[in-house]
């Protein structure tokens, strides 16, 4: 038995089983048999951080972009590409890749941790290929006693299998998500929109009109009410007596600088999600200078795209998913990074004059045609 396992002739597959439940990285309290305390636990609603335009644009600047850029499948030791398998094109056979991979960084950008449900495995080896994105709301991970280890899953209450068709395997993110590192942000940033909002229907200061003469029947206080609020309806400027006064007991909305603390914590949650603040109009020192798109880019990925791009290319790349030896990886610098004509030109020149490519890698290089037959005799017109 041992000779022919040496020899690859068994029949034994074994599903794969390698971080279906990882580790718990994230720091939260004790208790046995705790179910989804901490682990991508958040004290504010999703839906309700979204009403925050300062959030949703972080949002879509980071998910967007990724969701846009190929992936592709490499070797390791040479380099070489290898193509796109059938999963890393179309993970969720119902719809585009860009979407379900919207929706993965989402929940990393939120959560700190994203799911795909396998619903399809190749024959040969066992490995995932296809899935489907599901909501973390849906998801309750059990852990053990000390909330160290995932022991199984519960989705829609009912328990998952750790490996196979069904299995959930899990992106974690590099840090917690935004829910919980910057959740009270998000609330006061709610909270300057509510107040915006009532000053706004309101736009008239609370006060009171005080009469310094003899009162007045209730009838015609009432009347002087109903005339003072239509009087202000129509204009602004208003008329009393000598024995009438009008007394101020709130604030405008100037006074209460709603302006500045929205800029202020548009600034605050562009920091806390690792965002430029000029990207979403929240710089409050304006001290924008000349940056060419491409740096601008560059650092773009390099400080805030990284974080989510590695954390689905290395779990992509796990020998549960992927075959020893190959890794994933995103076409960042074809898709996002891309030079202009010139700059490419001059250095795919650059190469050629080096030997470092033939004029057919050069082409492709373009994504032109190489023209020639299948033998690589090219045919020189006149």
């Amino acid at each position: 038995m041992g000779i022919l396992s040496a020899l690859g002739l068994t029949n034994n597959k074994k599903p794969l089983t390698a971080q279906y439940a990882p580790a718990v990285m994230q720091s939260f309290g004790y208790g046995p048999g705790s179910i989804g305390s901490g682990y991508g636990y958040s004290p504010i609603d999703r839906s309700l951080a979204m009403q925050v335009p300062a959030v949703a644009r972080c949002r879509n600047l980071i998910a967007d972009v990724i969701s846009y850029m190929p992936l592709e499948l490499y070797n390791k030791k040479t380099g070489e590409e290898l193509g796109s398998p059938v999963w890393l094109e179309q993970p969720d056979i119902r719809q585009p890749r860009a979407v379900t991979l919207s929706a993965t960084i989402d929940s990393l950008i939120f959560y700190g941790v994203a799911y795909w449900k396998i619903t399809e495995v190749y024959a040969d080896d066992l490995r995932p290929a296809r899935f489907e994105w599901v909501d973390n709301n849906r998801v309750t991970p059990i852990f053990n006693n000390r909330n160290t280890e995932v022991l199984y899953y519960n989705l829609d209450g009912s328990t998952l299998p750790m490996s196979g068709v069904g299995s959930l395997i899990t992106f974690q993110g590099l840090n917690q998500g935004v829910l919980q590192t910057a959740g009270r942000t998000i609330q006061s940033a709610l909270d300057i929109e509510r107040a915006s909002a009532v000053a706004a229907q309101t736009p008239m200061a609370t006060g009171y009109l005080k009469n310094t003469g003899a009162d007045l029947p209730e009838d015609h206080v009432q009347g002087l009410l109903a005339t003072w609020k239509a009087s202000r309806a129509a204009r602004s400027t208003a008329y009393l007596t000598s024995t009438l006064s009008y007394e101020t007991v709130g604030y405008s909305p100037k006074d209460m600088m709603y302006n500045e603390a929205s800029q202020y914590l548009a600034t605050q949650i562009a920091r806390a999600m690792n965002v430029p603040a000029y990207m979403i109009s929240a710089d409050m020192n304006n001290s924008m200078t000349y940056q060419n798109i491409i740096d601008g880019r560059k650092e773009f990925v390099a400080y805030s795209l990284q974080p989510f791009i590695c954390a689905i290319e290395t779990r992509l790349s796990m020998d549960d998913i992927t075959t020893r030896g190959n890794e994933v990886r995103f076409a960042v610098e074809e898709s996002f990074l891309r030079a202009d004509t010139m700059q490419r030109l001059a250095a795919i020149e650059k190469m050629l004059q080096l030997g470092l490519i033939d004029v057919e890698q050069a082409k492709g290089m373009e994504d032109l045609t190489p023209y020639g037959n299948e033998s690589g005799n090219v045919t020189n017109l006149q």
